[in-house]
C-alpha cells in the first residue's frame, strides 16, 4: 500500500474523521512545501484557505457515503503562497462507524487557472479599448479589470502629468510621477495606504513606479514589504499587501504612464503574466494615441462643418471603432436621428442587418489602407425604414495609425426602387410569357423571330376527364372551375417534372408533347410516365374528393409540324396527322385506360407492359393496331 501511495503523481493526503492528517506521498510534501514530519497529526486545514468550502462538503459527502469529485479549493504552501488544487475525496470504510479515514487525492491546477485568467483579461481589455469614447473612462475599467480578472487587490495609474494622455520623449531624468487613478476591491481595508499614495511622488528609478518609468519594461516584486521602498513599504504591509507588478504604457520610444498592481498574496513571478501585460501597456497607448488624434482632427475640421452641413450629400465621420464623429444636416434629415442620439451611437447599430457582414469587412478594409471604390449600404432610420445610400469612403491616418473614416453618400432609395419596379414588370412579362409558350419558344419571338418548324420525332397524349360533364349540372360554375383547376393543376406540376410541353387544353380535354421543345431522345417514355402518373393523380383527387372521375388517354409517335401563329394571342399549336391520330386514340380508348399505337409500343415496348387490343378504325388511315399501356416493367 505504502508502494502506491509513494508511486501516485498527484498530492495524496489520509486524514481521519476529523481532519487530522494521517499520511501523506511524496508529491503532497514536494507540492506544499512541507516535510511528512510537518504534515502528520497537524489539521487538513495548515494547506487548505477555504476550509469552510472543502469540510463541510465532505462530511456531507460521508454521511451518504459518496465520493467528492474535482472540488477546487484554494490551498496554501509552507510560504504562504496560493494553489488551486482540485480535490477528489473518498471514505475509507471502518468495522466502526463514525470512525472511518477520508482520502484526499489533489491535481494542482494553478497553471491552468492562470491561463485561463490571462485570456479573460485579455479579452476584456480589448472589449473595453473597443467600446470607450475617452481616455478618462478606460483608465479605470482597465484598472478593475486587470484586479478582477486576474485576482489582484489593488491597481494604480502613475503618470507625470494631471492625467494620462501627454507623451515625455525619452529617457527624461526631470519627470515626476503622481498618482492619479486607484481602484481597489473591497475586500481589502486600504485608507492608510492610499492617503499615502496620493501624496507620494517618484522620479524615474525610484520605487516600483520609477524603476518600471526608466526600463521600459514590466516589473515583478514578491513581497513589497522587503523590497526597500521607504515611502510606502510600511502602509503597504499593513494594509496586508505584498506581491506587486507593473508594467509601462509605452507606443515605441514615448512612454506615457504606469500601471502597478499589488495583491495579499505572496506569488512567484509570473513571466508569461508579464509578457501579457507588457501587450496589453502597449495596446492602451495606442488607444491614448488614437484618442489624441481623433480629438486634434476633430477640432481641424470644425472650419469644414458648414460647408458640410450645407451639402446636399449625406456626410458621415466615424473613428476606427465605428462611432460617430460627425454627420450633417442632410445625413439627420434622411435618417431621422438627433445630433444627440448618434453621439451615442455606432455606424454598426444602423447597417441593415443584410449588410452588416459586408459593410464590416469593407470598413477593416479600409482602416487597413486599401482603396476601396464606390461603395453600397442599407441604413436603418429612425422610424425603422430602411434607405439604400452610395457613395465612397476614404480613412485618414495620422502617424502610420488610423484615426477615421470619412463617407459621402447619396440617397439612392427611389432610384433602387424605380429599378426594381421595371424589373418586377419585365419579370411578369417573362412569366407570363413562359406560361403561354414553351420557353425555347419564347426567346425567339421576343427577337422578333419566326416560328415554324417540322419536327420528325415527338410523343403527343391527348386525354380527356369522364364523368365530368355528367356532374355540371349538379354543381355551381365556380365549383366546377374549381375541380378542374385542381386537375389540371396537378398535371401541369407532372408536365413540368416530366420536362415536357403542355399545347392546350380546351374544357377538360388535356393535350401534352414530348420531344419538342427542347429535343430530346426518351420522349416516348416521358409521355409514357406522365400518363401512368395521371391515372394516379386521378385516383388520388377522387378519394380526397369525393368523386368518381376517370381518366382516357390516347399517345402516338410520329412526325409535326409546330408554329405559333396569332402573334397578337401568341398561340403555339401542332399539325399533321400525328396530331389526329393521337387524339383519335384518346377518343376511341377505353374508359380508365391507355391507348397507344403500334409507333409508340414499339419505342416503349423493352421498358413497360402493353396489352394488345386489336385493330381500331381512323377515318382517313384505315385501320390501326393498338396496344393498352399497363404499367412500367
Amino acid at each position: 500500500m505504502d508502494q502506491v501511495i509513494t508511486a501516485i503523481a498527484d498530492a495524496l493526503f489520509i486524514t481521519n474523521n476529523l481532519g487530522k492528517i494521517k499520511k501523506v506521498n511524496r508529491a503532497a510534501q514536494k507540492l506544499f512545501g512541507f516535510s511528512e514530519k510537518e504534515l502528520i497529526n497537524q489539521p487538513i486545514s495548515l494547506i487548505i484557505d477555504d476550509e469552510q468550502v472543502l469540510i463541510p462538503a465532505i462530511h456531507q459527502h460521508c454521511f451518504f457515503h459518496k465520493n467528492l469529485e474535482n472540488l477546487e479549493v484554494a490551498c496554501r504552501t509552507k510560504t504562504r503562497e496560493k494553489r488551486l488544487i482540485a480535490f477528489s475525496c473518498s471514505v475509507i470504510p471502518k468495522k466502526i462507524k463514525g470512525l472511518e479515514d477520508i482520502l484526499y487525492i489533489g491535481r494542482d491546477i494553478t497553471a491552468r487557472q492562470h491561463r485561463e485568467q490571462r485570456t479573460s483579461t485579455q479579452y476584456a481589455i480589448t472589449r473595453i479599448l473597443s467600446e470607450s469614447q475617452t481616455v478618462k473612462q478606460v483608465i479605470p475599467q482597465i484598472l478593475q479589470s486587470i484586479c478582477q480578472n486576474l485576482g489582484w487587490d489593488l491597481g494604480e495609474l502613475w503618470t507625470p502629468s494631471q492625467y494620462i494622455g501627454t507623451s515625455v520623449q525619452g529617457h527624461s531624468l526631470n519627470a515626476v510621477l503622481r498618482c492619479v487613478e486607484i481602484w481597489s476591491s473591497r475586500v481589502i481595508s486600504a485608507r492608510e495606504f492610499k492617503a499615502i499614495t496620493w501624496q507620494t511622488t517618484y522620479t524615474p528609478g525610484i520605487g516600483l513606479p520609477g524603476r518600471i518609468w526608466i526600463r521600459r519594461l514590466p516589473l515583478w516584486i514578491q513581497d513589497i514589504t522587503e523590497n526597500g521602498d521607504n515611502r510606502r513599504s510600511q502602509p503597504a504591509g499593513e494594509a496586508g499587501l505584498h506581491t506587486a507588478f507593473g508594467f509601462p504604457i509605452l507606443d515605441d520610444s514615448e512612454i506615457l504612464g504606469v500601471m502597478v498592481f499589488f495583491s495579499r498574496d505572496l506569488q512567484p513571478k509570473d513571466k508569461d503574466l508579464l509578457q501579457m501585460v507588457g501587450s496589453i501597456g502597449s495596446q492602451i497607448a495606442q488607444f491614448i494615441k488614437r484618442k489624441q488624434a481623433e480629438d486634434a482632427l476633430v477640432e481641424s475640421e470644425e472650419r469644414y462643418r458648414d460647408l458640410f452641413e450645407n451639402a446636399n450629400d449625406l456626410i458621415q465621420c466615424v473613428n476606427g471603432s465605428g462611432h460617430f464623429l460627425y454627420v450633417n444636416r442632410a445625413w439627420r434629415e434622411a435618417l431621422g436621428y438627433s445630433e444627440a442620439e448618434i453621439m451615442n451611437m455606432n455606424v454598426f447599430d444602423i447597417i441593415h442587418p443584410e449588410f452588416k457582414q459586408d459593410c464590416l469587412q469593407r470598413f477593416y478594409r479600409v482602416l487597413s489602407g486599401e482603396k476601396i471604390g464606390q461603395v453600397k449600404a442599407a441604413f436603418v432610420t429612425k422610424d425603422g425604414q430602411t434607405i439604400f445610400l452610395e457613395g465612397n469612403i476614404n480613412c485618414k491616418f495620422v502617424e502610420g495609425h488610423p484615426v477615421a473614416t470619412r463617407g459621402i453618400f447619396r440617397n439612392i432609395t427611389q432610384r433602387l426602387a424605380t429599378e426594381e419596379a421595371v424589373r418586377h414588370r419585365q419579370e411578369e412579362t417573362e412569366h407570363l410569357l413562359l406560361n403561354i409558350l414553351p420557353a425555347a419558344i419564347s426567346k425567339p419571338l421576343k427577337e422578333a423571330a419566326n416560328i415554324v418548324e417540322d419536327v420528325a420525332d415527338v410523343t403527343i397524349l391527348f386525354a380527356d376527364i369522364i364523368g365530368f360533364s355528367e356532374n355540371a349540372a349538379s354543381m355551381s360554375a365556380i365549383q366546377l372551375v374549381n375541380l378542374l383547376n385542381s386537375i389540371f393543376s396537378t398535371f401541369d406540376r407532372l408536365t413540368e417534372q416530366n420536362s415536357l410541353q403542355r399545347i392546350k387544353n380546351i374544357g377538360d380535354a388535356y393535350m401534352v408533347v414530348g420531344g419538342l421543345p427542347p429535343r430530346r431522345r426518351d420522349h416516348a417514355q416521358a409521355i409514357a410516365q406522365m400518363a401512368l402518373q395521371m391515372q394516379t393523380a386521378i385516383a388520388l383527387f377522387n378519394t380526397q374528393n369525393n368523386q368518381n372521375f376517370s381518366i382516357r388517354i390516347g399517345i402516338h409517335t410520329d412526325t409535326v409540324i409546330a408554329a405559333v401563329i396569332d402573334f397578337k394571342k401568341l398561340t403555339y399549336n401542332l399539325w399533321g396527322d400525328t396530331v389526329n391520330i393521337a387524339n383519335c386514340m384518346e377518343l376511341q380508348g377505353i374508359v380508365g385506360k391507355i391507348q397507344v399505337t403500334e409507333n409508340t409500343y414499339k419505342s416503349l415496348c423493352n421498358e413497360f407492359l402493353f396489352e394488345k387490343r386489336g385493330e381500331i378504325e381512323v377515318q382517313g388511315k384505315g385501320k390501326i393496331t393498338t396496344y393498352l399501356l399497363i404499367g412500367q416493367i
